[in-house]
């Protein structure tokens, strides 16, 4: 039988250090006799200016933890730490406006900041250079390739000038060679910006190439089983073999979890 669940807090006290910290979070959906523990007690840091990815089964709470840090949801004990610092949440698709050009998408993370629509317009146009979309502010999303849209998803979130981003497998869906370009473009704006970075994959190499560390998940409840560091050379190369030998250890630990759950 499952324990009850304690009381959560959610804490943004001052500090330098850690940018994210999870101690005892659980989040259980629905009444405890016929509801789902989707994490189990997960203990977390994340320094600022560190790059966490997280992996696991489908269905251990890899997105749900995502949420709690963004304030989407509430958990349902344990506390989460954040300090002063500010969260922007990147998913998967895109999800811009279609009816409204690059720069008013970006324009929208901007709105809440009370500026005229001169500055509005100037400080989106900052963020698309920094993404290296410059010349594209006039488009309308359906104009732009996939890859494209996701790089205006990117600046709309640095737009919320946030000190920690979370990325829910932004790239998933993109084909080997447009990731990988974003992969190059994703690294140079979090060591420029000195973000902490909290990124949801599925795909083993994407968070070696990418992570100083690599968080493994148990299957449901999602638990902290591994913490792989990365201390390979930047920058790499998915397709190197340094990246393909860490990747199948950790895959290695991935599959057991997988098959524990399946059992």
């Amino acid at each position: 039988m499952t324990a009850p669940l304690k009381e959560h807090a959610v804490s943004r006290t001052e500090g330098t250090s850690p940018a994210v910290r999870l101690t005892g979070v659980s989040k259980m959906y629905g009444t405890s006799k016929g509801g789902l523990l989707a994490l189990d007690n997960v203990d977390l840091t994340v320094a600022q200016g560190e790059f966490v990815c997280l992996l696991g089964a489908s269905g251990c709470g890899k997105s749900t933890m995502l949420s709690l840090v963004a304030g989407l949801d509430a958990a349902s004990a344990g506390t989460i730490e954040l300090g002063d610092r500010r969260v922007a949440l990147m998913f998967q698709e895109p999800a811009l406006f279609p009816w409204l050009t690059v720069s008013a998408n970006v324009e929208m993370a901007l709105r809440a900041k009370k500026l005229d629509k001169k500055e509005r317009r100037a400080k989106a146009q900052e963020f698309l250079e920094i993404v290296h979309l410059g010349g594209f502010g006039d488009k309308r999303p359906h104009e732009l390739s996939g890859g494209m849209r996701q790089r205006v998803a990117l600046a709309r979130s640095l737009a919320q000038d946030a000190d920690v981003l979370l990325m829910d497998e932004p790239f998933g869906a993109l084909d080997a060679m447009t990731r990988d370009l974003l992969h190059d473009e994703l690294e140079r704006i979090w060591r420029e910006r000195t973000l902490a970075v909290l990124f949801v994959t599925h795909n083993v190499r994407e968070a070696v190439r990418l992570g100083d560390r690599v968080i493994l998940l148990s299957s449901r409840p999602g638990k902290v089983v591994r913490d792989f560091p990365v201390t390979l050379a930047r920058p790499r190369r998915t397709d190197s073999s340094d990246v393909a030998s860490l990747a199948a250890e950790i895959t290695g630990h991935l599959r057991e979890e997988v098959v524990r759950h399946a059992r």
